[in-house]
């Protein structure tokens, strides 16, 4: 949440892995934070779902970007915010997906497609489905029940590929983050900007 980098920055951190954090109820990580702490020298590293936003914002200043996510953030081949968004569980059940965030969906379908799974035409026509439909109510039931091009006879196999073939490409890149942070060391981030302190940032 906003606040936590600059935490971290202050009371000595030399490497922060940015992953995930909420959007709706509590202020998301800011970017003048992150600035922040590339003006101290301090390696940050994004990935996965809020880090990988934040890392292709923040490129250009030394944010270390890490893996497929950011990758397609930071070239604009994906431009939507709301793709790695999902809807989870409380703290209570281990914060458990509910939901499936479109950057999954993007993934388990091109690996299914890959493979001969499934076909290029139903491929086009489950994207479609899973993007019409909001963040909250993205799961795979709803995605194939909302495409009416897919036979109702196929349906079901449908799901049943797409269940056990599931790629999680949030987890994926999450951890490929966690292994950087381990070789942190060898981050040394650019400070070829100035940190401007304004009204809404101050030391004290």
């Amino acid at each position: 949440m906003q606040g936590d980098v600059r935490l971290a920055v202050d009371q000595g951190a030399r490497a922060i892995g940015l992953i995930d954090g909420a959007f709706e109820y509590v202020a998301p990580v800011w970017h003048k934070e992150i600035l922040y702490g590339l003006s101290k020298g301090v390696a940050v590293f994004g990935a996965a779902s809020m880090g990988a936003l934040r890392a292709a914002e923040c490129h250009a200043f030394g944010m270390i970007g890490i893996g497929e996510i950011f990758a397609a953030y930071a070239s604009e081949i994906r431009v939507d915010d709301a793709d790695v968004a999902l809807l989870h569980g409380p703290k209570e059940l281990g914060y458990i997906a509910i939901t499936v965030p479109m950057v999954n969906v993007d993934a388990t379908i091109a690996g299914c497609c890959t493979r001969g799974l499934i076909s290029a035409r139903e491929a086009r026509h489950l994207k479609e489905s899973a993007r019409s439909l909001f963040f909250k109510a993205r799961s795979w039931n709803a995605v194939v029940a909302n495409c009416s091009e897919i036979a109702s006879g196929r349906a079901n196999e449908l799901l049943r590929i797409l269940r056990h073939n599931y790629v999680d490409q949030k987890n994926a890149d999450a951890m490929a983050l966690i292994d950087a942070l381990r070789h942190a060391d060898a981050y040394s981030p650019p400070t070829h900007f100035e940190f401007n302190r304004t009204s809404l940032w101050r030391d004290d």
